[in-house]
């Protein structure tokens, strides 16, 4: 028959030593499994780094590659966006005859804003300077035509509105719009 017995280590014939031995391979062999996994970390590490760092670069490179053309158009837009709300052209794109100076400084200053708030989005694309330019360049294009309109009397014709606003801008130093332009060429050269 069997009878239950109770392991005791006070109350048996274990010698001591072996349980300090016992205990002793428990430590040595969780120490060695410990030893072996920090080593293997520290052998792979560098590896997954790599690895991550690749991943990283392949994806800022698929990026550049969806964003270089929305850049560039965004660019693009902003020139043409100067080009548009230059007086020279834009008197050249609106009709001031049969026009009073108050309608027509209002459809100047209108067709200003429109252009503007058409190409609002791009500064999502555009460096801040860039943005900063144009911006800018459109409130000071809005103060000369206020400046013109201001300078003449209220039941002057339009036409002398456009002449007034052609003599100021022939009358400064250095074109605010080509310079624009030349500070959205260089962000452009800058991608490059």
């Amino acid at each position: 028959m069997f009878t239950y017995r109770r392991f005791d280590a006070l109350t048996t014939n274990i010698p001591m030593s072996s349980i300090s031995l016992f205990f002793l391979d428990i430590v040595k062999y969780s120490l060695s499994g410990i030893c072996v996994f920090f080593i293997a970390y520290l052998v792979i590490r560098p590896y997954l780094d790599q690895q991550f760092k690749l991943r990283l670069l392949d994806i800022k490179k698929d990026s550049q590659g969806t964003l270089l053309p929305l850049r560039l158009q965004a660019y693009e837009r902003l020139i043409l966006l100067v080009e548009r709300i230059n007086p020279v052209n834009l008197l050249l794109r609106t009709n001031a005859s049969g026009l009073t100076l108050a309608e027509y400084q209002h459809i100047l200053k209108a067709e200003i804003r429109n252009e503007f708030q058409h190409n609002t989005t791009q500064q999502l694309y555009v460096s801040g300077s860039a943005w900063s330019t144009v911006s800018k360049i459109k409130e000071d294009t809005l103060v000369l035509i206020n400046n013109a309109a201001q300078s003449l009397s209220p039941d002057a014709p339009a036409i002398e509105l456009s002449k007034v606003i052609l003599n100021h801008l022939s009358s400064l130093e250095s074109n605010p719009y080509e310079s624009a332009t030349q500070v959205i060429r260089g962000d452009v050269q800058q991608m490059f």
